[in-house]
C-alpha cells in the first residue's frame, strides 16, 4: 500500500502521528501524566520552579506533614553512600496548620495535582489529619506515610497487615479524598501489606519507601547518622522497588505508584511495564532538580518507540519469566 493511500490524503500532505495520551488513573485520582515527584525530595515545590515546570507534572507530593510540629532527628541527617543516599530527617516539619497557612496556597495554584503526604504515630493521628484536610480546596489526594523508618514506630503500621488495613480504613472513613498508602520494603511480604491496604480502601499503593540501613565511621567507632539507622534511597534500591512493584502487580488488584532510584527514562519505562501506573522521582532531584521535567518531555517518544499510543497501554505489559515474546531481546 502506498503512502498516499494511507496518510497523505488527497492533498499529498503527510499527517503527523497522533500525540500520545499520557493520562493515567490511580483509582479515583486522575493524573495528566505519570511523572510525579516524591515527598521529602521536592520541598514544598515553590523553590523548584527555576528547574522544573511544576504545573506540567503528573502530581506534586510535598514534604510529609504531621498533626503537630516536629523538630526531626539529631544531625547528621544525611550521608551519601555508594549508589544512593541514607537519610534520617525524622519528619521535621511545622505541622498541619502551618502547612495550610504557608504552603498550600502556592501549591493549590501551581497547576499540578497536589497529593499531601501525612504521617502520624498512631492510626488515630492519621485519621485526625485526614479529617482536618478533608474538603480543603487545592488537595487532590492524600498519601499515607506509614513506612518512614526514621521515627519511632514509623514502620509499625506498614509491617502488620491488620494495622495497615485499620489505618487505611480509618482514613478512608474520615475523608472523601483519594488515598494512597506508601509502603515499606522492610517487611517479609510486601504483597500481604499491599492487599491489606487495598482491603482498607486505598485507591493506590506507593512502592516503596526507603530501605533501612546504617553508615559507620570505623575510626570513631560511631554510626554517622545521629539517629543511628536511616533510610537508603537512590539507584541502589531500584531493583528492590521493581521487585515489590512486580510482586504486588501480580497479586493485588490495586494501582501502583513506583518509586526508588528513578533517574532516567529507561527507569520510568521499566516501572511502567512492571506494573506501576505512575512513578515518583526522588533522590535524583538533589543532584539534578531538572530531571522530572526532562523525563516528562522524553516520555512521548519512548511510548512511540514501545509501539503504544497511550501510557496506559504500557502498564503491566512485562512478559512473564519463561514466556516468549516477539519484543523480547537478550539482556545487555
Amino acid at each position: 500500500m502506498s503512502l498516499s493511500a494511507t496518510s497523505a490524503g488527497v492533498s499529498g500532505r503527510i499527517d503527523a502521528p497522533p500525540a500520545a495520551s499520557l493520562q493515567v488513573k490511580l483509582g479515583r485520582l486522575e493524573l495528566p501524566n505519570p511523572i510525579m515527584v516524591a515527598s521529602g525530595t521536592f520541598g514544598y515545590g515553590r523553590e523548584m520552579t527555576d528547574y522544573v515546570p511544576v504545573g506540567r507534572l503528573g502530581a506534586v507530593v510535598p514534604k510529609t506533614i504531621t498533626l503537630l510540629p516536629r523538630r526531626g532527628n539529631h544531625p547528621w541527617r544525611t550521608v551519601e553512600t555508594t549508589g544512593g543516599l541514607l537519610n534520617s530527617i525524622g519528619l521535621d516539619n511545622d505541622g498541619v496548620e502551618a502547612f495550610l497557612e504557608k504552603q498550600l496556597p502556592w501549591l493549590a495554584d501551581c497547576g499540578a495535582p497536589v497529593v499531601v503526604s501525612i504521617a502520624g504515630g498512631s492510626a488515630e493521628e492519621f485519621v485526625g489529619l485526614a479529617a482536618r484536610l478533608d474538603g480543603v480546596p487545592g488537595i487532590a489526594a492524600l498519601e499515607l506515610n506509614i513506612s518512614c523508618p526514621n521515627v519511632s514506630h514509623g514502620v509499625d503500621l506498614a509491617s502488620d497487615p491488620e494495622m495497615c488495613r485499620r489505618v487505611v480504613a480509618g482514613v478512608r472513613e474520615a475523608t472523601r479524598l483519594p488515598v494512597l498508602a506508601k509502603l515499606s520494603p522492610n517487611v517479609t511480604s510486601i504483597v500481604a501489606i499491599a492487599r491489606a491496604a487495598a482491603d482498607g480502601g486505598a485507591d493506590a499503593v506507593t512502592l516503596v519507601n526507603t530501605c533501612l540501613g546504617i553508615v559507620v565511621d570505623w575510626r570513631r567507632r560511631r554510626t554517622m547518622l545521629g539517629n543511628g539507622m536511616g533510610g537508603l534511597s537512590g539507584p541502589a534500591i531500584k531493583p528492590i522497588a521493581l521487585r515489590c512493584v512486580y510482586q504486588v502487580a501480580q497479586a493485588v488488584d490495586v494501582p501502583i505508584v513506583g518509586v526508588g532510584g528513578i533517574a532516567t527514562l529507561d527507569d520510568v519505562m521499566e516501572f511502567l511495564v512492571t506494573g506501576a501506573s505512575a512513578v515518583q522521582v526522588g533522590t535524583v532531584s538533589f543532584t539534578d532538580p531538572s530531571v522530572a521535567g526532562r523525563l516528562l518531555d522524553q516520555l512521548p517518544s519512548a511510548l512511540a518507540e514501545a509501539g503504544v499510543s497511550a501510557a496506559t497501554d504500557l502498564i503491566g505489559s512485562l512478559t512473564p519469566p519463561g514466556a516468549t515474546s516477539a519484543a523480547a531481546a537478550p539482556p545487555r
